[in-house]
Formats: C-alpha cells, sequence, structure tokens
C-alpha cells in the first residue's frame, strides 16, 4: 500500500451552503471523500461540483454511521490516512497541511484536533475524563487524524455511534502515540445538523464502554469522572462562593 495516500473525510448533512468551499479548499492538499447523509437538500450535488468523491446514504445514519461509511470508503480505495473534518467550516481546511506531515512525514498514528471551546455538557466532561488519564485535551474534536491501521484493528470507526470519539479512545487505551494540533475556524451559530443535544451527551457517554460494549469498564470510568469532577469542584470551591469581602 502506498504510504502517502491521504484522504478527507467529511460527513455532511444540510450543508449545501457550505460544502462546495470546504471540498475545494480542502482538495488542495489531498482527495476528499464526502459522505452525504440524505440530505433534502443539493449537498451532494455541491460537493460533486466542487471535485469530491460522493457517496450518498440512502437514509438518515446519522454522525456516527456516516463516517462509518466514510472509512470504509477509504480503506476500500486503499487510503492509507483518513483526516477528518466537518462540513460547516468550523474546521480550516488550511489545516490539513499540519495533519499530514504529522501522519505521512512523521508517521505519528493518532493526531487530535483541539478546539479553543466546547459546546456541549458531556463534551466537558469527558474532557476532564480523557485529559487526566491520557493526556488528551479534546477527544471530541471533530478534526482528527488517523493511520488507517487503527481502523484494522479497532474493527471498524464507530460501533457505538458515539460521535466519532471510540476508534480514538479505544487507540489511546491501547498506548498508541499521539500528537495534537490547535483547530481553529468558525464557531457555528445554528444547531448542530446531525444531533439534538440531548441525544448527543449520550452518545458521548456511550464512547466510554468501547467496543466490544463493556458497561462495567463505562461505570468505572464514569467512577472515574464523578471523582475527578468531586477533586476539581473541591479545589476551587471557594471561587464559587460570593466574595464576602466586597460587601
Amino acid at each position: 500500500m502506498d504510504r502517502s495516500r491521504i484522504a478527507i473525510l467529511i460527513p455532511a448533512f444540510r450543508e449545501a451552503a457550505t460544502i462546495g468551499s470546504i471540498v475545494r479548499a480542502a482538495r488542495e492538499h489531498a482527495e476528499v471523500i464526502v459522505v452525504d447523509d440524505a440530505s433534502p437538500d443539493e449537498t451532494g450535488a455541491e460537493a460533486a461540483r466542487a471535485g469530491a468523491i460522493v457517496i450518498r446514504n440512502e437514509t438518515n445514519l446519522g454522525y456516527g454511521g456516516t463516517l462509518n461509511r466514510a472509512f470504509e470508503e477509504a480503506l476500500a480505495r486503499g487510503f492509507a490516512y483518513a483526516i477528518t473534518m466537518d462540513a460547516d467550516g468550523e474546521h480550516d481546511p488550511a489545516l490539513v497541511a499540519s495533519f499530514k506531515s504529522l501522519l505521512a512525514d512523521e508517521g505519528m498514528p493518532l493526531v487530535l484536533g483541539v478546539r479553543p471551546h466546547k459546546q456541549r455538557f458531556a463534551e466537558i466532561v469527558m474532557g476532564l475524563y480523557v485529559r487526566l488519564r491520557f493526556g488528551a485535551r479534546d477527544i471530541l474534536c471533530g478534526m482528527k487524524g488517523y493511520d488507517l491501521r487503527l481502523a484494522a484493528e479497532n474493527r471498524g470507526f464507530d460501533h457505538t455511534n458515539s460521535i466519532g470519539t471510540e476508534l480514538a479512545i479505544n487507540s489511546l487505551r491501547r498506548g498508541t502515540s499521539f500528537r495534537q494540533i490547535p483547530v481553529r475556524g468558525t464557531r457555528r451559530l445554528d444547531a448542530p445538523r446531525f444531533d439534538r443535544r440531548l441525544r448527543a451527551n449520550m452518545r458521548i457517554f456511550a464512547a466510554l464502554g468501547g467496543w466490544p460494549y463493556q458497561p462495567a469498564r463505562a461505570m468505572v470510568d464514569l467512577l472515574v469522572i464523578a471523582g475527578s469532577l468531586v477533586v476539581v469542584l473541591g479545589r476551587d470551591w471557594r471561587r464559587l462562593l460570593p466574595d464576602r469581602r466586597r460587601r
């Protein structure tokens, strides 16, 4: 296999307004595979016009299922590495060059993007847990780089539909080396296309169980999270109280 072959994987749902410009910018660095999650608009057509390889889901599979299809397509086409990014412009395509360098030139099997902000409660909690246990600052950032041998070892990308965290977390559990890159971009102001907030939070926590799903391990990890929160809140409890000296 040619180890220099890199695919940029973009799941998309109702992103006709932005997908064309994202694909054109990303194609300056690598081949682009867009999986259109049965969008009712022109998302797939706009991606194809911009030069992407377009796969269309017959029914809506959600973010995890759509990225699964993207990984399957990349493996079937013989790509060696994959870089995932969003279709809404939140991730700057210019950053692909840095991901490529770490993956293909330095041989780093896992590259994690780090956002300046987190949007969901579960992201904050999960972020605390993963940072304490593995040293990764933002496991839930949608822009990541993978040596596709990790997907083969994991027997797929995401079995629990946990918003793209399973492969990264299982790789960290196996001691996979990784690097982190600050990810800049535009924070979307409208609602996320793929998942409502409560359902997204639950899927994030589902990733703790890994694959095959292990409820006992998930429970232990949740206890670690709870303990971490107690430690953090206990350490900083004075800052949470009103400052009586100002009265």
